[in-house]
């Protein structure tokens, strides 16, 4: 039986980059013929016509499931929903915007053979000075505190085994600490280059008032998880 791949991606307000997403990864699984795929795609509450468009494209590929959650709850919520409910031997995540690219997929399951989890770092990142500043400033703070060896760890694309899921604890913000959950877990974690593109549809959710001060705040929230937590192993069981 070939392997399932859940690719999860929350969108909030992004009716343009639904249908165009939805492609790219129809082609790059076109080209993958070992692999299975389904598209949990997340309406995180969405107030355009993100909720049709989805839907539009479940009447296109049985292989979309939609999501939509009641309310507009932020992106780590949306990331959870879709990642709970996926049914995949792994999982991939992307963010709604099209600025993450599904070409980068063969090499995340390459290295998700030996890893329990990798982590995307945009290599040749394409934003707007804030939103650069602020995630290097956000990225400095979080590496020197937790220690967790990841550079980009607001980099949408990122790969997980399923057995990965159990260690994620909901809050806002924590698509930001996924790597932290799995070092707490015990799991392994890689890292590669990912694609990045300038946005084209839609508006940025993020800036330095959301983005950066949040941030920070949640570190101190963070670090003192990371010290409590903890793991257990069942006798009899792997």
């Amino acid at each position: 039986m070939k392997p399932l791949v859940s690719v999860v991606v929350p969108f909030f307000n992004e009716e343009d980059n639904v249908a165009p997403l939805a492609e790219r990864v129809a082609a790059v699984f076109a080209e993958m013929p070992d692999y299975e795929y389904e598209c949990l795609f997340v309406n995180d509450g969405s107030r355009d016509a993100t909720r049709a468009r989805i839907e539009a494209e479940r009447e296109k590929n049985a292989r979309v499931r939609p999501i939509h959650l009641v309310k507009n709850r932020g992106q780590s919520a949306a990331l959870v929903a879709g990642m709970r409910r996926a049914k995949g031997d792994y999982i991939l995540t992307l963010d709604g915007d099209l600025q993450n690219d599904p070409c980068d997929f063969p090499k995340m399951l390459e290295l998700l053979k030996d890893h329990d989890c990798v982590c995307g770092y945009r290599a040749n990142r394409q934003d707007n000075f804030v939103r650069k500043i602020s995630s290097k400033i956000g990225n400095g703070a979080r590496q020197r505190i937790l220690k967790d060896g990841i550079r980009d760890a607001g980099c949408g694309s990122k790969g997980f085994r399923r057995k990965c899921v159990e260690h994620i604890i909901s809050f806002n913000g924590v698509h930001r600490y996924f790597a932290v959950m799995m070092r707490n877990g015990g799991m392994t974690i890689a890292e590669c280059p990912v694609t990045h593109h300038p946005r084209v549809h839609g508006v940025s959710k993020y800036g330095i008032g959301n983005r950066l001060w949040r941030g920070i705040h949640d570190l101190i929230g963070v670090r003192w998880l990371s010290k409590r937590y903890v793991t257990f192993q069942v006798e009899g069981e792997e």
